[in-house]
């Protein structure tokens, strides 16, 4: 029937019943959740805070648990750390004791004779080649103070025994990587034709070539540039006496120094102008004055571009030249060069703590000897006996020490560097004393004497 106003649809009248079912149900289902919580209370004897608190207990333990071992993790992660950090520090201190040996025998040199490689030879000029040493072993160099030498042990075929020689250092020390030296081939006088040439240095011009092994001692002397100071110095070189001039100019012109410098260098003419490049390099620096004198300059040679001045280098020379005599003199050449400008340095008025030499060879300086304090002067007086060769002589003070006595009288003493350095001429006392002419570089064996640069102080006996 049609609908009327007023009245329910069929829907709305079904939907009463319909609620109440839900309503029921939910009612059931409450009343089930609370007889499962009795029942869960009644499982657990009533004590549900106790089963919770168990729970937050469980909990708690195992967060305890998890943060000891991430602290036990961290304790052997930092044990391990620590234990690399003590063998780190080990190692850097193992490495520093390493380098603080390898410095020390830097600085110290070393023992002995030690291999040398002949990196380079370079021909200066006539008779003259310059040798470039690296160590053989590569290992660092230590430095040397300027106007040091090498000591050289040379094996030269036909000779018993090695030839000892020493030849000054012609380089910069700064010069970290090598050595050099420059070495003059040595004739013979042509008024001495009884005068064998130089053994060693024809040795090294002749012989000696890139590649070589050489036996080389450390550097030494007591000739050399005081670094420290800043005195105005005079370098007087003549002929190959240039090499260790050059390595104190050199060392004052590198290390930024304005210490005021002279450098005078003979030679007769272009044909022996060693190292010119090194002296033209000097000249560039506003207190350093090179000059070359030529005493026997040929007619190709031009005075201003080859030499400076014509002539020897003399007293004279460096009167009219130097301002003053306040300086600090070093020379080394032959035997009259030095004698010649040591004289005319005395008579100017030079102290003779102002005046440094250095030769080797027969051109060692007959500087005055230390005075007499024994018969050692007195002549006939003082004896020298011989034991081995079975001689007894009378010394005469003119000369220079025991061992050009010894040779001029006939005797054979082995000898090398002649500067009382190598140690070859050392010859043991069987009585008496000695005076030294200057400190041995390497004192003898006790009992034994340098016959190279001692004189006797009264009636001695050698073991010779």
């Amino acid at each position: 029937m049609p609908w009327q106003s007023g009245a329910k649809p069929d829907n709305a009248a079904v939907g009463t019943p319909a609620s109440g079912a839900e309503e029921a149900a939910s009612k059931s289902s409450i009343c089930n959740r609370q007889a499962m919580v009795e029942q869960l209370q009644t499982a657990l004897g009533g004590n549900l805070g106790l089963a919770l608190g168990y729970t937050l207990l469980a909990v708690l333990s195992s967060q305890l648990v998890l943060m000891a071992c991430s602290a036990a993790a961290r304790m052997v992660h930092e044990r391990r750390q620590q234990q690399l950090d003590r063998e780190r520090l080990e190692t850097l201190v193992l490495a520093a004791k390493y380098r603080y040996k390898e410095a020390q025998e830097v600085i110290q040199g070393w023992n002995g004779y030690r291999k040398f490689t002949v990196s380079q030879k370079s021909g200066e000029c006539e008779d003259v080649f310059s040798f470039y040493l690296m160590p053989h072993d590569r290992k660092a160099l230590p430095p040397f103070k300027p106007g040091q030498y090498l000591t050289f042990s040379l094996e030269i075929p036909g000779r018993d025994k090695p030839v000892v020689r020493c030849y000054s250092l012609s380089d910069s020390p700064t010069r970290p990587d090598c050595y050099r030296v420059t070495i003059k081939r040595e004739k013979a006088p042509p008024d001495k034709p009884d005068v064998p040439n130089g053994v060693a240095s024809g040795f090294f011009s002749d012989h000696v070539k890139e590649g070589d092994l050489l036996n080389v001692k450390a550097p030494t002397g007591h000739f050399y540039l005081d670094m420290t100071k800043n005195t105005p110095i005079c370098l007087l070189g003549g002929g190959v006496g240039l090499t260790p001039m050059l390595s104190m100019a050199k060392a004052v012109a590198e290390s930024g120094s304005k210490r005021e410098v002279w450098l005078f260098f003979g030679c007769r003419s272009q044909g022996e102008h060693m190292l010119r490049e090194d002296l033209n390099k000097l000249r560039r620096f506003e207190n350093i004055r090179v000059v070359v004198c030529y005493s026997r300059p040929a007619k190709s040679d031009v005075k201003g571009e080859d030499y400076d001045r014509e002539g020897r280098v003399t007293i004279d020379l460096l009167k009219e030249m130097l301002p003053s005599s306040n300086y600090e003199f070093f020379m080394c050449g032959n035997g009259a060069f030095m004698k010649a400008l040591n004289d005319g340095l005395e008579a100017w008025g030079v102290p003779e703590k102002d005046i440094h030499y250095e030769a080797f060879g027969p051109a060692t300086v007959k500087k005055k000897a230390a005075p007499a304090t024994t018969t050692a002067a007195a002549g006939p007086a003082c004896k020298i006996v011989f034991a081995k060769s079975g001689k007894e002589l009378a010394w005469s003070p003119a000369h220079a020490n025991l061992l050009d006595f010894a040779l001029e009288q006939g005797l054979r003493i082995e000898s090398g560097c002649r500067a009382g350095s190598c140690g070859v001429c050392s010859v043991a006392i069987k009585s008496g004393s000695v005076d030294y002419i200057k400190p041995p570089d390497a004192p003898p064996e006790g009992g034994s004497c340098l016959t190279c640069i001692c004189r006797p102080k009264g009636d001695l006996v050698l073991d010779a």
